[in-house]
């Protein structure tokens, strides 16, 4: 198959440190490559993929600060995604709603992986655009009527996620995300300071969370108990996750998916969890983490968290959420599309002769 596949611009793909859509999006590409497909990547011009890169901007538009107006840039990927609509048999997009008008123009099927979640907003416009393909990457992200495809879980190469069977010690429990409300580093630090262990954190601060984090989080980091890394790369967060006694994912929204989590079980760190959005779909309950109700029972959930085998959490991802089984789950997405974009041709044509 000739495919496209269409990247946020925000971050390189894939991603230095911190871009979950990102990685997704290069673990699908390469291998899609490796599978004998013609793949041609809209990315930023700073990408490294196997795939044929086409760029309209030199570097992950974060990295620059002159960019101020990032959908200008979006909007110019995309006319040229839609231009060069013909050269493909399906074009993938990662990048939201800015693709739907676009899509509806051409003959060439697009599929949109929702990467994330359903606001008031956005909520109009999916619908607006509900007969075009989506692929959820979870059941719980399906909140709205549209023409769901299917479900694909997110995947990573575990080769990348170093097995630990041992946690460091003195142990500690860690956090890795954006330092933003939703994510819950807040509720982290607390449940750190209520059970007395250590806390490691990393991860970005946007702009739009600054205030959030001098706010709330930085008075609480004193570099013992409570030690932020700042944002880490690859390397690092692995080292972060799998040298961790336990991983705390104390989200307040409804996760979409949450690759954090199955990065943590890959490296054998077991997960504990609030019961929200995918939350449920990820973790295993009992054997790779626990899926709570509340923070103070995520607290409470720690010494039995200790107690889980971290060989299963490691052949658990690898079992459900591998790059293998991310891209066949896609493959068979594109198939289908195409299928019935052939049969309805078919169907169109039979028509016209008949009348």
């Amino acid at each position: 198959m000739k495919i496209a596949q269409v990247a946020p611009l925000w971050e390189r793909v894939p991603p230095p440190t911190y871009g979950g859509i990102e990685l997704v999006v290069s673990h699908l590409t390469d291998e899609l490559v490796r599978r004998g497909h013609e793949v041609t990547l809209f990315a930023s011009g700073d990408s490294q993929t196997l795939a044929r890169l086409e760029a309209v901007y030199p570097r992950a538009l974060r990295l620059d600060p002159k960019v101020k107006e990032y959908t200008a840039y979006e909007m110019l990927e995309l006319s040229q995604v839609y231009h060069q609509a013909a050269e493909f048999d399906l074009i993938h997009s990662h990048v939201g709603i800015s693709a739907l008008p676009l899509a509806s123009l051409v003959p060439t099927p697009t599929v949109h992986t929702l990467h994330g979640s359903f606001t008031e907003d956005n909520r109009n416009i999916y619908s607006h655009h509900n007969q075009q393909s989506y692929v959820s990457i979870s059941n719980a992200q399906r909140q709205i009527n549209l023409n769901y495809v299917g479900t694909v879980y997110n995947g990573i190469n575990t080769e990348d996620y170093p097995f630990v069977a041992q946690p460091q010690e003195p142990p500690y429990l860690a956090f890795l995300g954006r330092f933003s409300p939703e994510k819950g580093p807040q509720y982290a630090i607390a449940i750190a300071k209520q059970t007395g262990w250590r806390l490691k954190m990393a991860g970005k601060v946007d702009v739009v969370d600054s205030k959030f984090f001098e706010r709330e989080i930085a008075p609480q980091i004193d570099g013992q108990q409570i030690q932020y890394l700042g944002e880490i790369n690859h390397a690092e967060k692995t080292e972060l996750l799998g040298n961790a006694a336990i991983t705390l994912f104390p989200i307040t929204w409804q996760e979409p998916f949450g690759l954090v989590m199955i990065e943590s079980m890959a490296t054998g760190t077991p997960v504990i969890a609030i019961n929200l959005g995918s939350v449920p779909e990820v973790v295993s309950q009992g054997v790779t983490g626990f899926v709570c109700q509340s923070y103070d029972e995520m607290a409470t959930m720690i010494p039995k968290a200790l107690e889980l085998s971290r060989h299963s959490c490691r052949k658990y991802v690898e079992n459900k959420f591998s790059v293998t089984q991310m891209v066949n789950g896609y493959e068979a997405v594109y198939e289908k599309i195409i299928k019935d974009r052939v049969d309805l041709n078919g169907r169109i044509l039979s028509a016209k002769i008949q009348f």
